[in-house]
């Protein structure tokens, strides 16, 4: 039987390849008589069966990235689920969430599932892609991200303008910015009323129907319950609520300020904000 002399070189190399262990890394050359290709190829193989197992392990914590590409035309957020949070402030996986953001930005089709099962078998914990949104302007405008919390709430923002000058003003810059803080902090499930699910307006209006004076005419019942509507839109749809920095004054009046300052017309298009593990609407 031919014996193997396997060095410490080549341990090593294989280990930065492929993020695995010393052991593992050794015994992977020492199975493929010390060909390099063939034992990252050997080791990914044991990474997916790896993955495969961890796959059912609950994966409640984790992190939101984001990435605006150059010119700020595009952005994007993602949902990057695993087990801890010690691994969730673990800088290599705050940097493989970053560099997945960056691919999805550049490429929305990218595949990342070869890069998360090598994650999964770098960290030794189940890593889960959970969902991903991307934002495109088009014309004059921006996107724009903001991650709170040590990355478990992320925003992403499309605001657009009339001229290609107003994206370059400090107040389009500070509205876009307060906007982002804004979704953050108040959780709107919205931009307007038109987006509101059926669903959730069907619910809402049972609970306020259930609450209502059953001895009032069904005319008023209504009114009543068209007035608790009127409370819950402006809760839920981001034009409609109060600016958080200032509550008297919503977010259409803040834009509708700052357009008349600038002399343009601007309008938030869509927006996005992630929570780490809430529940995802139907």
């Amino acid at each position: 039987m031919t014996t193997v002399n396997i060095d410490a070189k080549q341990v090593a190399t294989l280990r930065e390849k492929t993020g695995a262990g010393i052991l593992d890394c050794r015994k992977a050359l020492m199975e493929t008589n010390g060909e390099m290709e063939a034992a990252v190829d050997l080791l990914r193989a044991k990474g997916t069966a790896s993955a495969a197992k961890k796959a059912g392990r609950a994966a409640n914590e984790g992190l939101i990235a984001q990435a605006i590409l150059p010119g700020s035309k595009v952005g994007v957020l993602v949902e990057v689920n695993c087990e801890t949070d010690f691994v969730a402030k673990n800088e290599s996986f705050q940097a493989i969430t970053a560099g997945w953001a960056k691919a999805l930005a550049e490429n929305h089709a990218t595949d990342l599932e070869p890069s998360r099962i090598e994650t999964v078998a770098k960290i030794g914990e189940n890593i889960q892609i959970r969902r991903n949104a991307r934002l495109e302007v088009k014309g004059s405008g921006a996107v724009a991200a903001y991650i709170h919390l040590g990355g478990k709430i992320g925003v992403l923002l499309e605001v657009s303008a009339g001229k290609d000058a107003t994206v370059n003003h400090d107040d389009f810059k500070q509205l876009v910015r307060d906007i982002t803080l804004h979704i953050a902090a108040a959780s709107p499930v919205c931009l307007n009323r038109n987006e509101v699910p059926a669903t959730l307006v069907e619910r809402e209006r049972a609970i306020y129907r259930e609450q209502a004076p059953k001895d009032k005419p069904a005319e008023m019942i209504e009114k009543i319950i068209d007035g608790k509507m009127g409370k819950f839109y402006a809760g839920a749809c981001l034009l409609e609520q109060g600016f958080v920095k200032n509550p008297e004054q919503t977010i259409t009046a803040l834009v509708a300020a700052t357009s008349k300052n600038l002399g343009d017309t601007i309008e938030i298009r869509a927006f996005v904000r992630y929570q780490v593990g809430e529940e995802i609407a139907a």
